[in-house]
């Protein structure tokens, strides 16, 4: 099960990075977001896929699931889905003034943006 577990990871970030590598600012976002993603998975794997009963007190279960991994990727989750939509805030306001999502420093008539 790891093996499949590294393999989305490693998709995930190459995606990932390909993304971040573009010009367009809205598939930077996307592909940070998926980067994100693959470092809750990453974490997810790193923490031991066990099998087991839920943690509760008087359970009686030997095997349990660990749930500081899962608790720190939810937590990882919510912080990720706002600064996700932060970045979509500031990519839109970007766009309104610009005219275009390209962050190669130009404004959309191709004339250079002052600095």
């Amino acid at each position: 099960m790891e093996w499949i577990m590294a393999i989305a990871v490693g998709t995930l970030f190459m995606i990932g990075i390909y993304l971040i590598l573009t010009k367009s600012l809205l598939r930077v976002i996307l592909g940070t977001s998926l980067l994100t993603h693959g470092v809750h998975l990453l974490l997810l794997t790193m923490a031991g896929l066990k099998r087991g009963d839920a943690p509760v007190l008087g359970g009686g279960s030997g095997a349990y699931a660990d749930p500081l991994p899962q608790a720190l990727i939810l937590t990882s989750i919510v912080i990720s889905f706002g600064v996700t939509a932060l970045y979509f805030v500031l990519a839109y306001r970007a766009y309104q003034t610009r005219g275009t999502d390209e962050i190669d420093g130009s404004d959309a008539e191709g004339k250079e943006a002052d600095s």
